[in-house]
């Protein structure tokens, strides 16, 4: 289940907010830029699906966002917990970091932990299969997939050159919640 928790960006320990409600996630989320809305998920599509086939299961969808966005290019991520480099790329996204475009994805199957640090506040945000999230260019944020990632999720981008992050070299993503194989730490 999705869930949005807010914390004082020098306090990890004590939620200011919490709420599995998503329209009242994306209510708050709204106010920061941050786009977050469900896409009904289709049953034909699991783990190990062929990314053709999940982009063809989500072309209505995919089709309504490009005409607001115009995507030069998407992919499908689909990672398991075996796969050989899950640590390196966990760690690649782990590190507070904004984009010179916005960051889009829709999660097909499986979870991830979007949290974004505005201002004095960090929001973060457990993503799960239905979800969609787009974190606007420029706002600092990391992304932590699990020491055991288990996801497909469809990425989009309006730049050429895809996802490229510039690190902002802050350490608070290391004291911020972590998380463990589909659950909160």
């Amino acid at each position: 289940m999705s869930r949005l928790r807010i914390f004082h960006h020098d306090d990890p320990g004590q939620a200011l907010y919490c709420s599995d409600n998503r329209e009242q996630i994306a209510m708050r989320l709204q106010a920061l830029g941050i786009r977050f809305e469900q896409w009904p998920l289709d049953a034909r599509i699991s783990t190990g699906a062929e990314p053709e086939q999940v982009m063809a299961a989500y072309q209505q969808h995919i089709d309504r966002l490009n005409s607001e966005y115009g995507f030069q290019s998407m992919d499908v991520i689909s990672l398991a917990p075996d796969h050989p480099q899950r640590d390196s790329l966990r760690q690649k996204f782990l590190q507070e970091h904004t984009h010179n475009d916005d960051e889009i994805r829709f999660f097909v199957a499986g979870s991830g932990l979007f949290t974004m640090h505005p201002h004095d506040e960090v929001y973060e945000l457990l993503c799960c299969a239905g979800d969609l999230i787009s974190v606007p260019a420029g706002m600092r944020h990391w992304f932590d997939m699990g020491p055991a990632p288990d996801f497909i999720a469809i990425r989009f981008f309006t730049r050429p050159d895809g996802w490229v992050g510039h690190f902002t070299g802050d350490d608070i993503a290391e004291r911020f919640p972590r998380l463990q194989s589909g659950a909160m730490s």
